[in-house]
């Protein structure tokens, strides 16, 4: 009896876990995908100002000036292009996140609903188990006494 106690008990542990197994699994590579594209972006931004200073320091007259002048117009341009589609991929990786959170706590949701009921399930077996025994018990004190 105790080692089918014991043997539920390690079950239930073990269905319990795995849900926050994968739960930190996902928070993991979600924050290092967060991470890695933060990074490329990073890059991306200090090589377009890397880029500018360079040009800035080449300027030598005016007309040089125009064109630089020009060419900073399309690259602010050009950046802000960038920092919308890196705000939509943020975006589109915070909401890949938001839905395989949902995934595994539904999951966990159901195991433990799973879990409960059949706890309850075997509460009930031993309840009956005990009552079985507990009425043979006293059928067999009564007999004796008679």
């Amino acid at each position: 009896m105790q080692d089918k106690m014991i043997t539920n008990f390690t079950e239930q542990t073990r269905g319990f876990f795995e849900p926050m197994r994968k739960l930190n699994g996902l928070m993991l590579d979600s924050m290092e995908k967060m991470t890695e594209f933060q990074l490329e972006s990073m890059k991306r931004y200090t090589q377009m100002g890397t880029e500018r200073m360079r040009e800035a320091s080449e300027v030598k007259d005016a007309d040089d000036m125009r064109d630089f002048g020009t060419r900073q117009t399309e690259m602010l341009n050009e950046l802000s292009k960038q920092m919308l589609e890196d705000a939509q991929s943020m975006t589109e990786l915070s909401m890949q996140f938001k839905s395989e959170m949902e995934k595994v706590f539904a999951e966990l949701n159901q195991k433990a609903q799973e879990q409960a009921k059949a706890m309850g399930q075997s509460v009930q077996q031993q309840a009956d188990q005990a009552s079985g025994r507990s009425s043979k018990t006293s059928s067999q004190s009564s007999r004796k006494n008679s």
